[in-house]
């Protein structure tokens, strides 16, 4: 039986855990433990993302090579066949490869652009073994050019991916402070003491200590330091956040934006090339960023409750199953197939990272894992399970509605007066009645009726304390668009159908249109999220009638029921009554807080 890079990764998990369970319960005996449960959950979470993800980048991490190996290898194909898969040519190709790892790690702390790939592995302010679980999910994207050299010398692609593996388990046991020197071994290889200053954000350490499995080029190359005052882990710019998309996108995102805002172009440019840090001059005086202090180091560590604690461990041991799972027939599907299943993982890792910051409550995590399981069961086909899940995301939508309304006291935002609740919860359960119509064929203007009402409840609920349609542009573009869309559709459909559509689009269009009005007028977060939502919405029914009457979409159900459930989620998350002058909402005092539930 051949094993694929993702199932070794699957039956090499369980001795990863086992080893942080040896690590953890051998800290605690000496009195030195160094694990938290926020940071050890999100950095193997960052892992399991990173290995969801790679199905994404097969083509950058193993086509291109393959490719150049095939087409323009220097060493004829016998040949280096014949040497590569000797003993001594296995050993070769392991040392070629961390050569090669050096400088893709060291390009990774000394050209912004990889910096922003790279940093995720540096985020975590602990150093343990799940600290090696933390990696790049956006690494790919560049990292493939740093191997071309193996390609070139004509190391076979099966030889080049084993000798990868083991360079990459090898670094999973010097992620610990449970270890001090080792001697000799320090000085040739990479060892627990001299990755410490590698994570290390000390003046002293900074950049050093890139080799994977030998240090010695750290030697060669003038990049070695020796361990000595104590490491203070992290970055010098903090992550701050448990959420694991923003951990892979802050980087790229800070560069876009001194990109953007400097005048010059060859420093839009430069910013991405530069060494991380570097900012165009009027960029740094326009938006200044006050310098590192060692001694002014936060641990960040947002208090959790013990529920949330012992709801948010659950929640990733049960995605952790689901990735595993997942991990074990990926290389064997195509990503047609495997890209629902993707961003249902995706969405389930996020909805916890975030929990356990308390920006989403653990009715609203369920909610998001049944809208992934929804989803991906209808693209696989899994009709009994997208009937359990789909109406299942409703009903825990509307169970928090409830859960925030009876709240009082001692949460971040009162709870909704009663009118405010009863127009959401009446448009919540008509695109309950809505779901549940549309999944059973030959309902769809039952379904579509159902969700008509729904907005007009949702019309109702936006226009609550604010002026109606307060943007006459968002009301000309939401109903042009709605225009356009119906246009489209027109000839594809029949008299009721025309009649009906024709209603819907623009019920829906104006219910946009009061959103974005409200964002408008309000100028806060909260609308500003609601109206995101009725965007979503407003796309999700139109690439639901593209789909159904004009020409089938590629990933349709992704495409329709994920915007469809980001919609839904924004609107339950953010919808809260409009404030007024005297401290009281436009429909009642304000007297408590949030749903946490």
């Amino acid at each position: 039986m051949t094993l694929s890079p993702s199932q070794v990764i699957v039956l090499a998990t369980p001795v990863f855990f086992l080893l942080i369970a040896i690590e953890f319960a051998w800290g605690l005996a000496r009195g030195r433990n160094t694990y938290r449960l926020n940071d050890a959950i999100s950095s193997i979470s960052l892992g399991m993302l990173s290995e969801v993800t790679k199905v994404l980048t097969r083509l950058l991490r193993v086509g291109i090579y393959t490719a150049v190996y095939t087409h323009v290898s220097l060493v004829p194909a016998e040949a280096a066949q014949a040497f590569w898969t000797t003993w001594w040519g296995w050993l070769l190709a392991l040392v070629f490869y961390d050569f090669c790892y050096y400088w893709l790690h060291r390009a990774g702390h000394e050209v912004a652009l990889f910096w922003a790939a790279h940093v995720v592995h540096h985020q975590s302010q602990d150093y343990n073994l799940s600290t090696a679980l933390r990696q790049t999910s956006s690494g790919a994207l560049f990292g493939w050019v740093f191997y071309l050299p193996m390609a070139l010398a004509g190391v076979p692609p099966l030889v080049f991916g084993i000798v990868a593996l083991v360079d990459l388990l090898y670094q999973f046991w010097v992620h610990t402070e449970q270890v001090g020197k080792l001697g000799w071994f320090d000085r040739w290889f990479c060892s627990p003491s001299n990755h410490r200053v590698h994570h290390a954000v000390n003046d002293g350490y900074l950049d050093r200590n890139y080799g994977g499995i030998l240090i010695v080029w750290d030697r060669l190359f003038g990049s070695f330091q020796e361990e000595g005052e104590k490491c203070v882990y992290g970055t010098r710019a903090p992550l701050a956040s448990w959420d694991p998309l923003w951990a892979n996108l802050e980087v790229y995102a800070a560069l876009a934006r001194d990109s953007w805002h400097a005048r010059s172009w060859a420093d839009k440019l430069r910013v991405w090339f530069k060494p991380p840090g570097w900012r165009p001059a009027d960029v740094a005086a326009r938006f200044p960023k006050p310098a590192f202090d060692l001694q002014r180091v936060e641990r960040f560590h947002p208090p959790m409750s013990r529920g949330l604690a012992w709801f948010a461990g659950l929640q990733f041991v049960v995605v952790l199953q689901g990735v595993a799972l997942f991990l074990w027939h990926a290389d064997a599907m195509p990503i047609s197939q495997s890209l629902p299943w993707l961003a249902a993982l995706m969405a389930c890792v996020w909805a916890v990272g975030v929990a356990m910051q308390g920006r989403l409550s653990m009715l609203e995590v369920l909610a998001v894992e049944a809208a992934a399981l929804a989803t991906a069961c209808a693209a696989a086909g899994w009709i009994d399970g997208y009937r359990v899940f789909k109406p299942l995301v409703m009903l825990l939508l509307i169970a928090f509605v409830l859960l925030r309304h009876s709240r009082a006291g001692g949460n971040p935002v009162p709870p909704s007066p009663a009118r405010f609740t009863l127009l959401l919860l009446a448009a919540l359960v008509c695109c309950l009645a809505g779901d549940v119509f549309l999944m059973f064929p030959g309902y769809f203007i039952p379904g579509l009726v159902s969700f008509l009402i729904g907005h007009l409840f949702y019309i109702a609920l936006f226009g609550m304390g604010v002026p109606w349609f307060a943007s006459r542009r968002a009301l000309v573009a939401t109903l042009a668009a709605a225009m356009v869309m119906y246009a489209t559709l027109f000839p594809h459909l029949g008299m009721v159908l025309k009649i009906a559509v024709a209603a819907y689009a623009t019920v829906i269009a104006l219910m946009a249109a009061q959103a974005i009005g409200r964002a408008v007028t309000l100028r806060d977060g909260a609308s500003v999220g609601v109206a995101v939502g009725a965007c979503f919405f407003m796309l999700s029914d139109s690439l639901l009638a593209i789909n159904k009457f004009a020409t089938p979409l590629p990933q349709d159900d992704l495409l329709v029921l994920g915007t469809y459930y980001i919609a839904q989620m924004l609107f339950v998350h953010h919808a809260q009554p409009a404030p007024v002058a005297n401290g009281a909402t436009a429909s009642g005092p304000v007297t408590g807080g949030a749903a946490t539930a």
